[in-house]
């Protein structure tokens, strides 16, 4: 019979384990969201405590075992066009004044199911029409990542996508896919997707970028954390491009390298 409740030991095991691989500092708040997604994985084992569980993991024997855990605890919430200023800023600040006839490149560093990568999809598609983009998007977590290569959602997800948007650049399911709607190919063939641990030295074959995004991730690290996570990223941005993190974010107090405050969460590279 598998337990109902984590003791708090049992708890403070999944607490070290999650932050030592990802790097995420789990509260105690979380603490019913951990024993309601991972009790699925005591019942497929047989396992009647947690305990159990966590010293499997804990092996390193069973390392699709942990990337499920990991893919569990670090699903989050996403939707499209959130925080809309920041597309904004994308499309009149940063595009229209740009010179470069270069491949005009963004990173998504925690793009989880790919809604904030389409969203820039889009724009870029409408603002660079005759130039050549492309955009990365990266988690930590397989399995969102292998949500967002399909670029298929629900219509319930289009809340957020301008009218003209929805038109241009998503096609409504027909038949069985009806009710879901598919990102259109000429946007998805400009899109690629990696697993990459932000609190890990970032491979230079990923290329560098004009604008990294970071958005919505860094609330979930404490401060040693998040400065060890933008300093991996930051070696990826061009000098002169810009940082953009979620609003309830904030750089302030992390020993990180030189940037520029251009607004609150946009951060330019000298």
């Amino acid at each position: 019979m598998i337990e109902a409740s984590i003791t708090d030991q049992e708890f403070a095991l999944f607490q070290r384990l999650i932050y030592k691989i990802a790097g995420i500092s789990l509260g105690d708040s979380k603490k019913i969201l951990l024993v309601g997604r991972l009790t699925r994985r005591l019942k497929v084992y047989e396992f009647g405590t947690f305990t159990q569980y966590y010293r499997m993991l804990a092996t390193g024997d069973h390392p699709e075992e942990l990337q499920t855990m990991v893919d569990l605890l670090t699903t989050n919430e996403t939707y499209f066009f959130r925080e809309p200023k920041h597309f904004d800023f994308l499309r009149d600040e940063i595009i229209r004044k740009r010179t470069s006839p270069a491949t005009f490149r963004v990173w998504s560093a925690a793009s989880s199911s790919g809604e904030e990568i389409y969203t820039l999809a889009m724009v870029l598609a409408d603002s660079l029409p005759n130039s050549p983009w492309e955009i990365v998007g990266s988690d930590i977590s397989t399995q969102v990542l292998a949500k967002a290569a399909t670029g298929h959602y629900s219509l319930a997800r289009t809340e957020g996508i301008p009218p003209e948007f929805m038109k241009k650049y998503c096609l409504k399911g027909v038949r069985s896919h009806a009710g879901t709607f598919l990102i259109a190919p000429e946007l998805r063939k400009r899109t690629s997707f990696y697993q990459i641990n932000l609190t890990q030295p970032v491979d230079a074959e990923i290329g560098d970028f004009e604008v990294i995004f970071l958005r919505n991730v860094m609330i979930y690290f404490d401060m040693e954390t998040k400065a060890k996570v933008v300093n991996n990223l930051l070696p990826r941005l061009k000098s002169g491009g810009h940082l953009i993190i979620g609003h309830s974010e904030t750089l302030n107090g992390l020993k990180i390298a030189p940037l520029d405050t251009i607004r609150p969460t946009i951060y330019r590279k000298p």
